[in-house]
């Protein structure tokens, strides 16, 4: 399949020939890649990097499944590292950086990063802004190539043109349909008697909200805000990506293993409690499972658990005094009591004693920082050696601090590699 850019000069079809592969782009020809394709995945990668070499094959594995779509997304790389000015044009602080260029306008690619799952994920963005749904088997079908990393919303019985304008908005975040033609089955399987209604469905956690309206922009919008995220979210670097978008304040449920059965009971009562709370996100986090997370609310195995707080997503976070912590019986009756001294201002205010929302998705040492820590490195060296010189003027460095010099300088590459991770 041969797809090549709109009024591209000959030397540049050939350039930009697609035959499946990633292309590899430069200074020289990134801005002309990105205006002759209407979809441009592009890599932004170090050779030394292990997060890096890791991605690559599960990039060249997906490049031709997603050349062949109706509406082809193109693959291609840029070595960060070797043309830093065209890293820094594109405030490229870390490595690996994904970002999608839809038109030309760039957006960071937070998607899972297995070959089959980016597929599926960016098809998102090439898909109609509404699909028209004409019978049970094409609603089957629809939810079944959706996925399970976005929410769905199928309007059964709705106009398109009452949801295209949410749909264009919200492209990037949510699968948008509407059903034109349905059997009860359907109605029975997602769980709603009547029509006009709009079904939001999460299929990562088996969770589905209906709307029976009204269907003004303004209610409907607010619906499908409030379903971006289930109904209780359990923290993540994946769905603290998510929460960055989201303007509500977070009720936090902090336990000891969140896979434990008493927390999962907790979990039950978090989602009873959000869905009559719909102002407020509710999330819950196991020490075990991301032991540093729950440090910066002062949460360890030492403390009483599960610890409740309202966090602000930011660096502010609140206690509702008598109602730190909850027991495990009666659960629902407590987290009713931890509310309302919420929303009754019984609460003292203290600070994350860590990075914030941004900071644990953005808690990286960027390619700047690698650079100045390795001129320091350098100079120190430098001085150490001009040091030696001047109290014994014969010797000229020995062997053992030129391994010195690479050993100090291989660790701070080494803490790039670690503190350059990405979501993998």
């Amino acid at each position: 399949m041969l797809l090549t850019g709109r009024g591209l000069s000959s030397e540049e079809e050939t350039k930009f020939k697609i035959d499946g592969k990633v292309i590899e782009l430069d200074e020289s020809n990134f801005d002309s890649a990105i205006s002759s394709f209407d979809y441009i995945l592009v890599d932004f990668y170090a050779p030394w990097c292990g997060h890096c070499k890791r991605l690559a094959p599960q990039l060249d594995e997906a490049a031709p499944i997603l050349a062949k779509l109706k509406e082809p997304i193109v693959i291609a790389k840029v070595d960060a590292d070797k043309y830093s000015r065209l890293a820094s044009k594109q405030e490229i602080d870390a490595f690996p950086t994904l970002k999608i260029f839809m038109h030309g306008i760039p957006t960071e690619y937070y998607g899972p990063r297995k070959a089959e799952l980016l597929v599926r994920y960016l098809k998102k963005f090439v898909a109609p802004d509404v699909s028209i749904l004409n019978s049970d088997a094409e609603v089957s079908d629809f939810v079944e190539n959706a996925g399970t990393f976005f929410p769905l919303f199928i309007g059964f019985g709705l106009d398109e043109s009452v949801m295209s304008n949410l749909a264009l908005k919200y492209k990037k975040k949510a699968w948008f349909a509407v059903a034109k033609d349905f059997s009860e089955d359907t109605m029975v399987l997602y769980d709603f008697d009547k029509v006009p209604a709009l079904v939001a469905l999460q299929p990562s956690y088996n969770e589905h909200n209906i709307f029976y309206g009204p269907f003004d922009e303004e209610f409907l919008e607010e619906f499908i805000k409030q379903n971006f995220l289930p109904l209780s979210v359990p923290i993540n670097q994946d769905t603290l990506n998510l929460l960055k978008d989201d303007k509500r304040k977070i009720v936090l449920a902090i336990v000891e293993d969140e896979t434990e059965e008493k927390s999962q009971k907790l979990v039950t009562t978090l989602k009873a409690a959000a869905s009559a709370n719909r102002d407020l996100v509710f999330c819950y986090v196991g020490i075990k499972q991301f032991a540093d997370f729950a440090d910066t609310f002062e949460a360890n195995k030492k403390s009483k658990l599960p610890k409740m707080v309202v966090w602000d997503g930011n660096e502010n976070y609140l206690t509702v005094i008598g109602s730190e912590s909850i027991d495990e019986e009666d659960q629902g009756s407590q987290i009713s009591r931890f509310l309302e001294g919420y929303r009754e201002g019984r609460t003292e205010q203290k600070k994350v004693a860590g990075p914030s929302i941004f900071g644990f998705v953005n808690s990286l040492i960027g390619i700047r920082s690698v650079y100045i820590i390795v001129f320091m490195v350098a100079m120190l060296m430098l001085l150490r050696t001009l040091g030696k010189d001047d109290e014994e003027p014969s010797r000229v460095g020995t062997s053992d601090q030129s391994e010195h010099a690479r050993s100090t300088v291989s660790r701070a590459e080494n803490d790039e590699y670690r503190s350059g991770e990405k979501e993998d």
